[in-house]
């Protein structure tokens, strides 16, 4: 009884750590590839007069799919909202967001028939193809950015290493008394005028040019590695504590820039994914209302 409890324990925590694309060995990508292999093989066999099109049995069939499809999948935001288990899981949900989103790549194409212009029609068809199109990138943020923003922070929040910077600040103060007066300044200059981060693209690059750590710390290098090395000889460990600890602040201040870059790339897709979303239901309605006065 033992060894079965442990079997069954085993079976739901690899369920737990199973990745919403492999959720229940790909179920739904199969089913998406279904569709779109049903779709495909019913396109070519019906021969609408005088060619495909919307307007055809055929066409408002996978219209009426493709539209009840857009609305359901507009109600994940909603379902994250309420924590479930089981068939209907948060996980599964998403799972069935992603494939079947893509599979209206398939669905809906086929149900234009090819057949594009300037018109609301197509309108709602590009809106979509934006929605899938940033879709598949927060997919790709999702599955590698949170691993990567795990490792990048080392068991320490954001918080946490604003005041590791803080800290090795204060200690950059006391190791730099001792010098002279131009490597004093640029020490300071690293305390006062270091930015962590910056403008939208400085975010997403996790770079920031004329860093004054970096310039802190080339300087104080380049004294301690110069011929003669009269620096060395004079302030010693002092030159060798304020090199070791602008280091130290140089490697947390990447961390925090890439930690920074890897939230704002998680939100970025986002800022063009709900909107072209809201603005896709309010085509797809004009769509459906335009066909429905005109038919």
């Amino acid at each position: 009884m033992a060894r079965k409890n442990g079997n069954k324990r085993t079976h739901r925590d690899d369920a737990q750590h199973e990745s919403f694309l492999r959720h229940k060995n790909f179920m739904y990508l199969k089913w998406a590839l279904f569709i779109c292999l049903i779709s495909i093989v019913a396109y070519f066999l019906i021969d609408p007069t005088p060619r495909h099109n919307g307007g055809t049995w055929y066409g408002y069939t996978l219209g009426t799919i493709g539209a009840l499809l857009i609305v359901w999948l507009t109600m994940l935001g909603i379902r994250k909202r309420a924590i479930t288990a089981g068939k209907w899981s948060l996980k599964g949900w998403t799972s069935a967001h992603v494939y079947l989103g893509l599979s209206l790549t398939v669905i809906a194409t086929l149900h234009t028939g090819f057949q594009f212009g300037w018109n609301i029609h197509t309108l709602a068809y590009a809106l979509m193809m934006l929605v899938i199109i940033s879709g598949a990138f927060g997919i790709y943020f999702y599955a590698n950015i949170p691993r990567a923003m795990s490792e990048n922070r080392a068991e320490t929040t954001q918080a946490e290493m604003i005041q590791l910077l803080n800290s090795l600040d204060d200690q950059l103060e006391d190791a730099a008394r001792p010098l002279s007066a131009q490597y004093v300044a640029a020490v300071q200059s690293a305390i006062n005028d270091t930015k962590i981060t910056g403008g939208l693209f400085t975010r997403l690059s996790g770079r920031v040019n004329k860093c004054a750590t970096a310039r802190a710390l080339a300087k104080l290098r380049d004294a301690a590695e110069g011929s003669g090395s009269a620096m060395v000889d004079q302030y010693g460990e002092d030159l060798s504590s304020a090199i070791s600890i602008l280091d130290r602040k140089s490697v947390m201040l990447n961390r925090v820039r890439r930690h920074i870059r890897y939230k704002s790339l998680l939100e970025l897709w986002l800022y063009i994914h709900v909107p072209a979303t809201i603005f896709l239901l309010a085509a797809l309605t004009a769509h459906i209302l335009s066909v429905f006065f005109y038919w």
